[in-house]
């Protein structure tokens, strides 16, 4: 949640060779609280109100502060906090509008919403190309990643207008294609024989602790509240996997692909949890949340 206003002077991207992890985590200090006022929720287990997209949330101070940031789970906000931006929130409010916010100017209130979701996707997808960079792959392959990186970059520094302009949705199944092909090069140099694909697959609380899921394909499954207590998970496929209170405890997820810090945020884990190099354990965690 917002921390901090942003600063007066823009900030400027670094080129497109230069995306580092770090440009691709929420900095709530340098933005005007976008997750709080551009989204949209619903009264569940993870919000405890109901809000339309573009109406701020009642708990976003003047300042874009959070009033509750401390409070957040026992006052039933705790979608808030496992949510991550991707760095598109700080990307939005220094680079898009140049540190001008939507308060100061309302006028541009409804474009500046509109295009915190579309820059989530660009720096999502940059979050899963900075990563496959860095995998062993092919020249050809390595070529192409390069290149979809560089032009999902571009894309990002574009004008208000440009962002929205874009077929996001085409991009985003150019890139999965890519991504899709340096799993499965990378999964079948590192773990031989068949592996386990459950892609896509509804695991809702499945029982699998202690499961054998080296090499897997968890691509886009649904494993909220799964039972995965002292599983393999090394070398596995997690992007887009629903980790919302999965219970990670003990699990080995080491050099696991695409794992995103949202994805252990939301999910349990303990201090024998291994998780890849790049990624924070859940301060929680240490409690066995």
């Amino acid at each position: 949640m917002p921390l901090n206003p942003g600063p007066s002077e823009p900030k400027r991207p670094a080129p497109s060779s230069e995306v580092s992890r770090a440009d691709l985590r929420g900095d709530c200090a340098d933005c005007f609280g976008l997750c709080c006022v551009a989204l949209p929720f619903s009264a569940s287990a993870d919000f405890a109100v109901d809000k339309d997209a573009g109406q701020p949330c009642t708990n976003l101070q003047r300042d874009f502060r959070c009033g509750i940031h401390t409070q957040l789970r026992e006052r039933g906000f705790s979608g808030c906090t496992v949510f991550d931006c991707f760095g598109a929130g700080q990307k939005v409010s220094q680079v898009t509008f140049g540190g001008h916010d939507w308060r100061e100017e309302p006028g541009t209130a409804r474009q500046m919403f509109d295009v915190f979701p579309v820059m989530r996707q660009l720096h999502e997808l940059l979050r899963y190309l900075t990563e496959a960079v860095e995998l062993p792959a092919d020249r050809a392959l390595n070529t192409e990643l390069a290149r979809a990186l560089e032009t999902t970059d571009k894309f990002t520094r574009g004008s208000a207008d440009e962002v929205l302009r874009l077929d996001v949705a085409a991009h985003r199944d150019e890139v999965n294609v890519l991504l899709l092909r340096v799993s499965e090069r990378v999964r079948g140099s590192r773990v031989p024989g068949r592996k386990k694909n459950h892609r896509g697959a509804d695991l809702l609380g499945a029982r699998l602790a202690g499961a054998g899921l080296r090499g897997a394909s968890l691509r886009g499954a649904c494993l909220i509240a799964a039972d995965l207590k002292n599983s393999d998970l090394r070398d596995t496929d997690l992007i887009g996997a629903d980790l919302r209170d999965a219970d990670l405890s003990g699990a080995d997820l080491t050099g696991s692909l695409f794992l995103t810090q949202q994805q252990l945020d939301a999910a349990k884990g303990s201090a024998a949890t291994r998780i890849p190099e790049g990624l924070d354990r859940p301060a929680r965690w240490a409690a066995g949340q």
